[in-house]
């Protein structure tokens, strides 16, 4: 049975190579737009089945044994979702409202069973917690680039693993993939590896 990745992260297709997996990538572009007071929850399992659903009806494997996976993952911190930030002081914002304090880490798994369009979707929640980071411990992590397109601001497997003091939970669901719950799913859904 095909895998079909509907994302275009190189960290999602990263945790599925190491991890075993053989799947092809096809992202699903879509409006990635919050809805108007869209719980964080709410809105990360919607984007998740919204990029499954969109990959898998519109690919040429719709009649073939597949399952297509998506994703979307946000940071949570002081009851608010911290997306990507648009530019340095956007990240220099987030950073500073992680520092020493404890946050949530959502993502949404979606996965379509083709071709009968069976549907499953989960939400992982990580707590993480970060260290107190002074003023120019921020703008030394903002000088790497790293922030930059990560959700809160951080790669948790790259420099900014040093900050994490605490986490609770998977660890592969902060980088963007929670790869335990992931592997349940799938065996549910009915996929058997083959070599």
């Amino acid at each position: 049975m095909k895998l079909i990745l509907a994302s275009s992260s190189p960290r999602r297709a990263e945790i599925l190579r190491h991890a075993g997996f053989v799947f092809d990538v096809r992202p699903a572009h879509l409006d990635e737009t919050r809805l108007p007071r869209e719980k964080a929850r709410d809105y990360v399992r919607r984007l998740a089945a919204a990029k499954a659903e969109h990959v898998a009806n519109h690919g040429r494997w719709k009649n073939q044994a597949a399952i297509v996976i998506g994703a979307d993952t946000v940071v949570v911190a002081k009851g608010k979702i911290l997306g990507k930030p648009v530019d340095v002081e956007s990240a220099r914002k987030m950073l500073r409202t992680l520092s020493g304090k404890t946050h949530d880490v959502l993502t949404g798994v979606a996965m379509v069973r083709l071709p009968d369009g069976s549907k499953v979707v989960h939400v992982e929640k990580t707590r993480v917690t970060f260290a107190r980071l002074p003023d120019e411990e921020i703008d030394r992590y903002l000088l790497t680039g790293e922030p930059l397109q990560k959700a809160g601001a951080y790669a948790i497997q790259g420099i900014a693993g040093r900050y994490v003091t605490r986490i609770e939970g998977c660890y592969f669901n902060v980088v963007g993939l929670p790869l335990a719950r992931l592997s349940a799913m799938l065996a549910k859904f009915g996929w058997r590896e083959t070599r």
